[in-house]
């Protein structure tokens, strides 16, 4: 996901999960049902749901880097995977596989929760997809090759695709066809799944940019693509990429995802809101609701079984204090770079506070 600060939810985060109960929540059949403090050592970044095989993936980044597996009916902790240092992971049901997007790419058996293999990629992996329509899963990668395609079965590398950006999030429709937001273009690159090339792009500029969540409406071929740099969702064709609807969300959107039993896309922010979209018919869209939760909670997963959207979150501290300030340069030493800060500071963060990272349930 993109490093972008987000200094609404880095006051906000100062502050305990339940002063944020109520100041966001709208009318709406959605709150926070559960809020889960599992605790465990390392950054975090995406979760996923396996809702076949009932287990949630949580990666854990830095020196105590691993993938965390907890029960998608009790949350207890059900597995561990140590010394895997990544964003994400998810498993393919049918080969009983699982990934994680470290370096080097982690595959896992999804059944014992014990490394398989290591695989070597180029680029610097983040974001995935799994894609059960041939078996195959995806890392995405800021720095190229955007995208490297692994076959689920035995874990070789199939191939690598350009698309000329930074991906966030891709999005299958079952039936061939990959969709990934480009970040930094504002567009989607459609990808042929067969040929694992790029077929195209979906300009979204005239809406929106930034665009960090995709999630796709399959059955009717509806994308959601929500973006950061107008704080919405821009709705559009998955056939031809044009353009049916932008609606608000809240600020610092990091994921998205579709419930096709309940018609409804979901988009998370880090500002402690979760943005519930209700698609009405193939050209009908309305925000159903906005949900408070959780400050820094701006990644997502569906459990197609209950319906339930997990997210994931931590407490964090004030700032470490400063650093003095550096001595200025010699006389006759070169002037810094315009815009930098000396010695490339910048700025102190905020340390999270131990034992506070939780899984947060938003149902009905």
């Amino acid at each position: 996901m993109s490093p972008k600060p987000l200094a609404l939810a880095a006051v906000a985060a100062l502050l305990p999960f339940a002063a944020f109960s109520a100041s966001a929540q709208t009318p709406g059949p959605y709150k926070v049902i559960n809020t889960v403090k599992v605790g465990g050592d390392g950054n975090f970044d995406y979760v996923t749901a396996d809702s076949d095989g009932r287990n949630l993936y949580v990666a854990r980044s830095g020196p105590a880097g691993h993938i965390a597996v907890y029960s998608l009916d009790t949350f207890a902790q059900v597995g561990d995977m140590p010394g895997i240092s990544g964003h994400g992971a998810a498993v393919d049901t049918s080969t009983g596989h699982g990934f994680a997007t470290s370096k080097p790419i982690a595959m896992f058996d999804a059944k014992n929760f014990t490394l398989i293999k290591k695989i070597d990629v180029e680029g610097n992996p983040d974001g995935y997809l799994n894609d059960a329509y041939n078996h195959r899963f995806y890392v995405l990668s800021h720095a190229a090759p955007n995208i490297t395609v692994i076959d689920d079965k035995d874990g070789s590398i199939l191939g690598t695709i350009d698309i000329g950006g930074a991906p966030e999030q891709a999005a299958s429709d079952g039936k061939g066809k990959i969709y990934v937001d480009i970040e930094d273009k504002n567009a989607i690159a459609v990808i042929d799944a067969n040929t694992m090339k790029m077929t195209g792009k979906y300009d979204l500029s005239s809406k929106s940019g930034g665009c960090a969540g995709l999630a796709i409406d399959a059955r009717n071929n509806i994308l959601f693509a929500a973006c950061r740099d107008k704080n919405d969702m821009v709705i559009l064709s998955a056939t031809d990429g044009h353009i049916i609807a932008d609606l608000p969300t809240g600020q610092g959107c990091d994921g998205a995802t579709f419930n096709s039993a309940t018609m409804e896309a979901f988009s998370s922010q880090g500002d402690g809101t979760l943005t519930v979209i209700k698609e009405n018919s193939p050209t009908s869209f309305a925000v159903e609701q906005t949900v408070a939760t959780p400050p820094r909670a701006k990644t997502l997963t569906l459990d197609a079984k209950t319906g339930h959207i997990l997210l994931i979150t931590a407490e964090y501290g004030p700032p470490a204090a400063a650093p003095a300030a550096p001595a200025a340069p010699a006389p006759g030493a070169a002037p810094p770079a315009a815009g930098a800060r000396p010695g490339g500071f910048r700025g102190p963060r905020s340390p999270m506070i131990p034992g506070s990272f939780s899984i947060v349930v938003v149902g009905k």
